[in-house]
């Protein structure tokens, strides 16, 4: 599976940007997404995730009410909708597949996933 990521860039405190991850080189529509994302200095953290079938989603407590997650099979495409971003969301933003998973399955765990987009980087000024 190949994962490109889009959508990043600067944006002001309390704006919003949608990020893209586009999906390459398997059927999309059985594949387990999540978002990642990797501050300065900061480990790469679970953003969240959005399961094969039923767009079932789960969310870190820093992106429950202001980011969303959603996927376009048609278009093998999840996308990352962040809301009233802060500052302190600036960071790499990266989408990853997980091949394998159960239809219903969202993993926060980022060793359960097997493949990576490049990142994004988002920026929020204040």
């Amino acid at each position: 599976v190949q994962l490109q990521a889009s959508g990043g860039g600067v944006v002001q405190a309390g704006g919003s940007l949608r990020l893209s991850c586009a999906a390459s080189g398997r059927t999309f529509i059985s594949v387990g997404m999540g978002w990642f994302r990797q501050a300065p200095g900061k480990e790469r953290e679970f953003v969240g995730g959005i399961s094969s079938v039923g767009s079932i989603t789960s969310y870190a407590e820093v992106a429950k009410g202001r980011f969303s997650i959603f996927r376009d099979n048609a278009r093998n495409t999840v996308y990352l909708q962040m809301n009233s971003l802060k500052a302190e969301d600036t960071a790499v933003y990266y989408c990853a597949a997980g091949v394998g998973f159960s239809p219903f399955k969202v993993s926060a765990r980022r060793d359960e996933y097997n493949y990576w987009g490049q990142g994004t980087l988002v920026t929020v000024s204040s």
